[in-house]
């Protein structure tokens, strides 16, 4: 292979943030000390292909295989972008009016400006506020914000490297992150069908169940040509492409024509944000009314059917959940709805889902995810062809349930090598879900159920919390690694008041570059991106074939910066923690750890895999013998039954019947709600005649959640920024023609979209791929106050989305389906009223970054 740059180095260049789940493979070609390009990684660059054992799907007369090279997102090979940033933090920083012996200023954290402080000035406040906070309140007082989703690495530690320190200082209050990705399945399907941890279906071998069995695909919320990028890369689009070939019909039920919709739809069925629940109850309706389900299946497969029926036929409320009753609510006409229930039910179906899409994160979003896992049961759930597939995580957890790809013959593992916090970590007794973090600061207290870890079994969503915990500290710390949640989270502008609340006495963040709540921090530490440092790493999730590799650095680190484990050490050496925090190994001693535990030492020595690069794990012979999704069940519901209560699907949940039976935000039956004492963001209701659009915000196209959103080959895409008249690069909010004729706008104008919660900016993007009655943007731009907590320009929209969680006793986060208006900005007002804001420094092709946050401008 040509070597066109000196030197070619292996990088998992992906962004889940889990050591068990690392993708795209990458080779970077490196001259000079410098990245020249990064490229899709070959197999059989030092391997023949036969030593693989190459697996082969054979179907309907059509073949496919998996590519010789790795198939990487543009995030990936654009991530020098990254690495080079203009907002890359290089030195530590401190705010100017903050001063640890005298006045704090904590009110004006995210307008102050910074200065450049040295390592050692930096290191000595923050071990000087640590011993304080202790001794003056306790350890608990510290929270430590450490999430997952940020580059790829394990010895080096993404995330999460402070707890172990913590421990050993003598505890903290843990940032419990809630399962964000998966809150309907989570919080609602683990009461129908279980599927520990998350909710999902069982996913084995449903990639080759599709090819085989499958009629017809409803990819539901679904965007495989986007989401899939940063965790696994694009075999879900070369797998959409064959699935057409061989004659296997696609339909997308979606707000917009998605990226994936738009090039492997048979049809697109639009439809209103957060009001799935309401479709999928008249889908079964049609059912019911003319027998078109598997009622054999359901008496010895399920419990609770009767009461089920009840409820849609209208027999307990009075109003039979009828497609006309449909129509008006989910903006799906009536003849459309009964098409889609009689062609699903004459077909072996698939429910294909991303993570289940906006439609999984929204207001009450468990009875949608109920809803459609009691559609999948009426036709025979597991049966050859009838399953939910994901297009996304395939191997979750390390769970051989999740494997949707061939099975590999080895599934490399580096958990015990890893540095950082894990998913499945508990913090007992002080803990505090992400969701709660603004409410108990701005409260003093606050109380809930469950998220005792990401990974918590359904029967810790009946164990009840609180905050402060017995004996336990009120939070005067805020130490972040993760810093997201402004515009990731629920209503990121409370986030923002809890932030400069008077009781948050000091705060610092550790980042690679300038973003987000780092502009709330006290002091900023430098983090290095990773390809500035050796690691090791794997490539499970791409879904072709299983890697180990060595991670050598590609280029020196930049500026003064470190990795996040090196930060860590550095406080632990001055907190005399310094040998019990490193075990007593180096960082190469523990990269040599990561290979002897991998599961694979005895299939290739250190010498050999160091030598070559990387190892490929060959394919498992006889992997189409591996039973798929939730085949076994189908067949004996007794001998492998479910991890509910009954070992069976629950159309009544006994878990939530025994604990919550009069709750009517997530009753036993699943229902449709349109309002409840936590939300009211349905259009119909009374607030929606002051705010009459629902927003629609997906996972980002152009980036994973807050990340990539300063790379400067993306932002020249019009869905990635939209230039505006004052020359700041605009976050996209897609709007469908008809409603920006009503408002005056035209494509490309600054737009405001609005609610009680705040305002954020963003550039019209005039389209027919929005429905009527809704206003599209992605989650993830990078927030960029003009008044700190209510007016954003970056186009962070989780700053205005809900503050309330999923429902009452069911804390994730609802984040998109909620109520907005939107009109044309008037920029020169606002220029007027914030001229501070808009004098801000911005570069013109990486949108804000270090000059406009540094006193002097440098």
């Amino acid at each position: 292979m040509l070597n066109v740059a000196g030197k070619t180095l292996i990088r998992d260049i992906s962004f889940c943030g889990v050591p068990e789940n690392g993708s795209n493979a990458s080779m970077v070609d490196v001259k000079d000390g410098k990245i020249i390009r990064i490229r899709p990684m070959h197999y059989d660059w030092k391997y023949d292909p036969k030593d693989m054992n190459p697996w082969k799907m054979e179907s309907r007369g059509k073949i496919f295989e998996p590519s010789m090279k790795t198939l990487l997102p543009p995030y990936s090979i654009a991530y020098k972008n990254r690495v080079y940033s203009p907002a890359r933090i290089l030195y530590p920083m401190m705010r100017v009016d903050f001063d640890p012996n005298g006045n704090r200023n904590p009110q004006n954290r995210g307008t102050s400006k910074y200065k450049r402080i040295s390592w050692d000035k930096a290191l000595d406040i923050i071990v000087s506020e640590m011993n304080r906070i202790k001794e003056k309140y306790g350890p608990t007082a510290l929270l430590y914000e450490s999430d997952q989703h940020g580059e790829n690495k394990v010895v080096q530690a993404c995330h999460g490297a402070g707890r172990r320190l913590l421990r050993l200082w003598g505890g903290f209050t843990q940032q419990n992150r809630q399962p964000d990705s998966w809150e309907g399945w989570w919080w609602g399907s683990k009461h129908f069908w279980g599927c520990e941890p998350v909710g999902q279906g069982q996913q084995s071998n449903l990639l080759y169940d599709i090819a085989k069995n499958a009629e017809l695909l409803l990819f539901w919320g679904c965007d495989q040509e986007t989401t899939p990028w940063g965790w696994q890369g694009q075999l879900p689009s070369r797998l959409s492409y064959w699935w057409t070939e061989i004659g296997i019909k696609q339909i997308y039920v979606c707000p917009d024509l998605n990226y994936a919709a738009a090039v492997h739809a048979d049809r697109w069925i639009p439809i209103l944000p957060n009001t799935d629940a309401a479709m999928y109850l008249a889908i079964t309706y049609h059912w019911f009314k003319n027998g078109t389900y598997d009622k054999e299946y359901l008496k010895t497969h399920a419990v609770g059917v009767e009461k089920y029926e009840a409820y849609v036929m209208g027999e307990e409320d009075g109003v039979p959940k009828t497609p006309e009753w449909a129509a008006p609510i989910t903006g799906v006409p009536s003849r459309v709805i009964k098409a889609l229930a009689e062609e699903w039910a004459s077909k072996r179906t698939t429910v294909v889902i991303g993570n289940g899409g906006p439609g999984i994160r929204g207001p009450y979003a468990t009875e949608a995810a109920r809803l459609q896992n009691i559609c999948l049961a009426m036709q025979g759930l597991g049966k050859p062809g009838v399953n939910q597939a994901k297009m996304i995580e395939w191997g979750l957890f390390d769970k051989p349930d999740q494997y949707a790809q061939p099975k590999s013959l080895r599934v490399p593992n580096l958990r015990k090598a890893y540095r950082g916090g894990h998913p499945d970590e508990t913090n007992h007794p002080s803990f505090i879900p992400k969701t709660y973090i603004p409410k108990a600061i701005l409260e003093g207290q606050c109380d809930w159920y469950g998220v005792e870890s990401e990974t918590a079994p359904r029967q810790d969503q009946f164990v009840h919390y609180k905050y402060p915990a017995d004996g336990c500290s009120k939070i005067h710390m805020v130490w972040t690694d993760s810093p997201s949640w402004i515009t990731s989270w629920n209503c990121g502008n409370d986030y923002i008041r809890a932030m400069r609340h008077p009781d948050i006495e000091f705060m610092f963040a550790q980042h690679i570059c300038l973003e987000n709540e780092c502009l709330l921090a006290d002091i900023i530490l430098p983090v290095n991106t990773k390809l500035e440092e050796d690691d090791i790493a794997v490539d499970i999730f791409s879904g072709q074939y299983n890697l180990l590799f060595p991670e050598h650095k590609c280029i020196d680190p930049l500026g003064e910066s470190y990795s996040d484990y090196e930060i860590v050490c550095k406080l632990a050496e001055r907190l005399g923690l310094l040998e019990k925090y490193t075990e007593g190994r180096s960082v190469p001693e523990w990269i040599k750890y990561g290979w002897e535990t991998s599961r694979c030492a005895d299939l290739i020595s250190w010498e050999e895999i160091n030598k070559k690069g990387y190892y490929v794990v060959p394919t498992a012979d006889n992997w189409e013998d591996v039973p798929a999704g939730f085949y076994e069940f189908y067949k004996d519901p007794e001998k492998h039954p479910l991890s509910t209560p009954t070992g069976k699907l629950e159309f009544e949940a006994t878990g939530l019947l025994k604990h919550f039976p009069d709750d009517l935000e997530r009753p036993p039956v699943p229902k449709w709600i349109a309002k409840g004492i936590s939300h009211e963001e349905t259009i119909g209701t009374e607030r929606s005649k002051k705010y009459p659009l629902l927003v629609c915000s997906n996972h980002p196209r152009w980036g994973v959640h807050s990340e990539h959103k300063d790379m400067i080959w993306l932002r020249e895409i019009e869905t990635c920024k939209l230039k505006g008249p004052d020359g700041y690069q605009y976050h996209p909010a897609w709007l469908h023609p008809l409603e920006a004729e009503k408002r005056g706008i035209k494509h490309g104008d600054v737009i405001s979209i609005y609610n009680d919660r705040g305002t954020v900016l963003a550039g019209a993007y005039i389209t027919e791929r929005i429905m009527l009655g809704v206003v599209y943007i992605d989650h993830g731009a990078k927030w960029d106050p003009i008044a700190v907590g209510e007016i954003d320009r970056g186009g962070a929209i989780n700053t205005i989305v809900p503050r309330n969680t999923t429902s009452k006793n069911a804390v994730g986060h609802a984040v998109s389906g909620f109520l907005a208006q939107v009109e044309k900005t008037d920029i020169e007002a606002l220029k007027r009223n914030y001229p501070e804001a808009f004098e801000r420094p911005f570069h013109p092709c990486a949108g804000p970054d270090i000059e406009g946050w540094i006193e002097g401008g440098k």
